[in-house]
């Protein structure tokens, strides 16, 4: 099902039950142990807000370029084990992102190039903890698919639209507007042409090696060679 952006000005209240408390734990145990060894690693998105469904995900972000087969090998080390991979290039002008999906169900992201400000800040923007947070049980604010911001509170939160409160948003999450402006033309173009706008989108299988994988690509994709030159050589 697609997510279309809310153009609303009104703010809700969205008060938890106690079967989406224990659906927030249980994601946030799932979590733990990855990032315990990722360390500098952030738990991105609904996890780290608290308006987490069923379906949703356990996704881990590094922010540093690292080579991906030694992410690997320490995933592998504690038993996490690798289904398959998604080399992603939103534009030409982004970082690569290698997303590693692991047997389990959670997902870690492994930029292949150095971040830039905006895209770091995306992960402000989302929502995101580390494993301090996480251990002390911290919620904290950041903006869902639908173009809500999620303010967690005591018994739930309080969601608000993007859309038309975008300086209001950028203070609350700490970002730059340019960051809340680039998300908010990103989501709502995917929302209206019913599909992800990503330049690049490469599965990669478990079996071959990453740093291979990546190499291949990029040499028919001058675009992913100019960012991840420096390391595959």
């Amino acid at each position: 099902m697609r997510v279309k952006p809310v153009r609303v000005k009104d703010h809700q209240e969205v008060v938890y039950s106690q079967e989406h408390w224990r659906l927030l734990e249980a994601l946030r145990s799932r979590a733990r142990p990855l990032m315990a060894l990722l360390r500098d690693s952030l738990l991105v998105g609904s996890v780290a807000r608290g308006d987490v469904h069923k379906s949703s995900d356990v996704d881990v972000a590094l922010l540093d370029p690292q080579p991906p087969s030694i992410i690997e090998e320490k995933l592998d080390s504690r038993g996490f084990r690798v289904a398959y991979r998604e080399l992603i290039q939103a534009t030409p002008s982004h970082a690569p992102k290698l997303y590693v999906y692991l047997e389990e169900g959670e997902k870690v992201s492994i930029p292949l190039s150095r971040l830039s400000r905006i895209e770091e800040e995306f992960y402000r923007f989302a929502g995101s903890v580390n494993l301090v947070q996480l251990e002390k049980g911290e919620r904290v604010p950041g903006v869902n698919k639908k173009l809500r911001a999620i303010i967690p509170k005591a018994w739930g939160h309080v969601e608000i639209p993007v859309i038309d409160n975008e300086d209001e948003v950028a203070r609350l999450l700490g970002v730059s507007i340019e960051t809340v402006r680039d998300r908010v033309e990103a989501l709502s173009r995917r929302a209206e042409r019913g599909r992800t706008g990503l330049f690049l989108k490469v599965v990669i299988p478990a079996w071959e090696s990453p740093e291979e994988a990546v190499a291949r690509i990029a040499r028919r994709v001058p675009a992913l060679k100019s960012k991840v030159d420096e390391w595959i050589g």
